[in-house]
């Protein structure tokens, strides 16, 4: 018996049959202090947004508005970010979003132990709904993608599953649930004829960009043969193996355009820098990215202003930042201050960040509400070969004249004085 049934209950009619759930809930040590009082979906990103409004605005752009966001993990920032959803016109009657997190009840009561987990918790609000197509997305991945598309091939293979997956190269699939898809279809997709999750040396490489459309009672009896038989929780791991080995009809639509990893603070950093240049990978006026211009009042603050002495060079630098120094290659979210002599390069200044002075920052990615000293030297000195970028948690204020290595990680809210004038590559600092 399927947890959750209702079936005399009357459910809200959905637009297109579908029913989108993100999954943003978790944390991600790979990224480090970006997630310390965050989830990974609402790590800022591209100097005005969050990571999670890719997937929304894909939703919104693709006529889908009835929305579920599954999420445990220091939920505040990403509530007050999501508010109603009236940021991706996600109001009104037979539409809108929904934060979905852990729950007492009388026959479970446990926080979420993976993504399938999370999902099968859910499976009454999901009933009640009673959609022809579920579309499973994960909030922490940049891309763009009208989700009709896959949604027609799923319907149109008569799929119980299809997974969107992109072409990785092969000696980096061993990050990724891969897939090994047939030709029935060509460019568009085909039957998934095998599947790994992170193998150690894979053998095909189509990687799931965790893009699943579900015939709902196909998810239904997964999910509960999960819930009473696995040990683990997550759909990668259990739910497409297992659907896979029991001779479910599984498909892989395949994406051909820019996909944006940020699982690890690398990773954030290059995709990050994606949005550079003359011909950047990711054109977010292209894309139509909306995003909650309330959060942190960033519609509020007054126009950039540019010093007369100022440099700015192939950077984004938004609303509410006065530049006196120089930028180069850089993204400044809104109130972040270069004071005159100051040097950003390759960096990453999250909101109301201050740089003193001929202070001098080479890839850096700073979170809120840091201070640099004047005369600072952080993530190396010039013409030293390129390094891991360094990580500064919000809330710090830096002394004047501190020299800080490249890849060291400065945790949030240090105490008055735990600096000690020099820290050294790769250190990390409590």
């Amino acid at each position: 018996m399927l947890y959750g049934v209702y079936p005399g209950r009357v459910g809200l009619k959905l637009k297109n049959g579908t029913l989108a759930l993100i999954l943003a809930g978790g944390r991600v040590d790979e990224l480090n202090v970006l997630t310390y009082y965050r989830p990974k979906s609402a790590v800022p990103f591209g100097g005005f947004a969050r990571i999670i409004d890719f997937s929304l605005s894909n939703l919104m752009n693709s006529g889908l508005e009835r929305v579920a966001i599954l999420s445990q993990y220091r939920n505040y920032s990403l509530i007050n970010h999501i508010g109603i959803g009236a940021s991706w016109d996600m109001i009104g009657r037979n539409r809108g979003v929904t934060i979905l997190p852990p729950f007492k009840g009388s026959e479970r009561s446990s926080w979420y132990r993976g993504t399938a987990d999370a999902v099968f918790q859910n499976l009454d609000f999901i009933q009640y709904h009673k959609p022809e197509v579920v579309l499973i997305l994960s909030g922490d991945h940049v891309y763009n993608m009208d989700y009709r598309e896959i949604i027609a091939y799923h319907r149109d293979c008569d799929a119980d599953l299809t997974v969107g997956c992109l072409q990785v190269p092969l000696d980096r699939a061993h990050r990724f649930g891969v897939a090994e898809i047939g030709d029935e279809s060509g460019e568009i997709g085909g039957r998934v004829l095998r599947y790994a999750e992170k193998p150690e040396k894979p053998e095909f490489n189509w990687a799931s960009m965790t893009v699943y459309c579900f015939k709902p009672q196909a998810l239904y009896e997964a999910l509960t043969r999960n819930a009473h038989e696995d040990d683990s929780f997550e759909f990668g791991r259990d739910i497409v193996p297992g659907m896979l080995a029991e001779g479910r009809r599984l498909f892989g639509f395949k994406f051909h355009d820019y996909w944006g990893y940020t699982r690890t603070v690398d990773e954030y950093w290059q995709t990050s820098m994606d949005l550079l240049g003359d011909s950047p990978l990711i054109k977010l006026d292209e894309w139509g990215l909306r995003t909650n211009l309330e959060h942190r009042a960033i519609g509020d603050f007054q126009p950039l202003k540019v010093g007369r002495r100022a440099l700015i060079e192939n950077s984004m630098v938004y609303n509410g930042c006065v530049v006196e120094g120089e930028v180069s290659g850089s993204i400044l979210f809104p109130g972040v201050k270069v004071m005159a002599g100051a040097r950003v390069k390759d960096s990453i200044l999250f909101f109301n960040d201050q740089v003193g002075e001929n202070a001098y920052l080479d890839k850096v990615i700073s979170d809120v509400n840091v201070s640099f000293g004047r005369d600072c030297r952080i993530g190396g000195n010039e013409g030293q070969p390129p390094g891991a970028a360094t990580v500064i948690g919000w809330s710090n204020a830096i002394p004047a004249g501190t020299v800080i290595g490249r890849d060291c990680t400065l945790y949030p809210h240090l105490e008055e004085g735990r600096l000690a004038g020099i820290v050294n590559d790769g250190e990390i600092i409590r």
